[in-house]
């Protein structure tokens, strides 16, 4: 192997690495399947070189790999997929929902914001609202949700 065909192999490998890199901070961007794809054919390079340029073997060796790749990649996204809630989608759908208050709620602004499941979400209220406070969602318009306190249990 000379040191341009190692040197094609690690770019090759390199390339698929900062892929697959990139998509475990930005989940869902689709970049696991070229990476997986990359980091293979990368390692098939630097090891079966000669097979891969030299014989007819070559590309049907990069395409197999390419579809177990694939196949492999699509498996994992389905189980992954399977153990996450969907996210709301319109603010009218909390309606009902509890929430925590990350940013002070003034009333009469949308610059109050709220933790909702895992969403968070512009607030408004007709009182003054604490971060920290326990918020139930009684109205959603736009990208705002309309909260109020959840009254503190009475002791027994």
């Amino acid at each position: 192997m000379s040191q341009i065909d190692a040197a094609a192999g690690i770019a090759i490998l390199l390339i698929g690495a900062v892929l697959f890199i990139i998509e475990l901070f930005h989940p869902g961007a689709l970049l696991l399947i070229p990476a997986t794809i990359m980091i293979v054919g990368g390692v098939m390079y630097l090891l079966i070189p000669n097979v891969l340029l030299d014989s007819i073997w070559g590309p049907v060796a990069i395409i197999v790999a390419a579809l177990l790749s694939t196949a492999v990649t699509i498996f994992y996204y389905r189980w992954l997929a399977g153990t996450h809630t969907p996210l709301s989608t319109t603010s009218a759908g909390l309606v009902g929902e509890e929430a925590i208050v990350l940013v002070d709620i003034v009333p009469h602004t949308i610059r109050g914001k709220v933790k909702v499941r895992s969403e968070v979400w512009s607030a408004r209220g007709a009182e003054r609202i604490p971060a920290g406070t326990r918020v139930r969602v009684v109205h959603g318009e736009g990208v705002s949700l309309t909260v109020e306190p959840i009254a503190p249990k009475a002791p027994p």
